[in-house]
């Protein structure tokens, strides 16, 4: 399923790809961005194999274009989030891709699997409060201060 919200963008706008099965968890990001005032668009698939099905496809090509971030459950059907990062990091077109695991699990072993796949960072969800408020802080403050190319999307693929 493709859910997407977008508002402003400008020449800093970072599209967030959200890829989590669980609705409950997906509504509480969106609703954090609306109450922190987080403009940046934001596309849902429901798990790995969706999500990379349509990375590799036109709508990739669209989304790859400006700097993208990819926020990642680990614990999902069909394909979970270490095979997507096994599958993303061996791509050409997708392996620079910025990648937050957002999970449930806290164990040392995903956590070790995840940086071992080269995440920008692992947040567990039950640490980030109900709201997801220090999640969508972090972030606003992440592509605030980070510098990307000017043509991020030649860099990806």
């Amino acid at each position: 399923m493709l859910v997407q919200r977008s508002g402003s963008m400008d020449k800093k706008a970072v599209h967030v790809v959200l890829i989590d099965d669980d609705d409950v968890d997906v509504e509480a990001v969106v609703r954090s961005f609306r109450l922190h005032g987080l403009q940046n668009p934001i596309t849902v698939f429901r798990n790995g194999a969706e999500a990379l099905q349509a990375l590799r496809g036109r709508f990739g090509r669209e989304l790859t274009a400006s700097p993208f971030l990819v926020l990642l459950d680990l614990n999902m059907p069909m394909m979970n989030g270490i095979e997507f990062l096994d599958v993303i990091r061996a791509d050409a077109d997708l392996r620079r891709a910025i990648v937050f695991a957002l999970t449930t699990s806290d164990t040392d072993e995903d956590k070790r699997a995840a940086y071992e796949r080269h995440v920008a960072g692992y947040l567990v969800k039950s640490h980030l409060g109900v709201s997801y408020g220090s999640l969508t802080q972090m972030l606003d403050n992440y592509w605030r201060i980070v510098e990307f190319p000017t043509s991020f999307g030649a860099a990806i693929g």
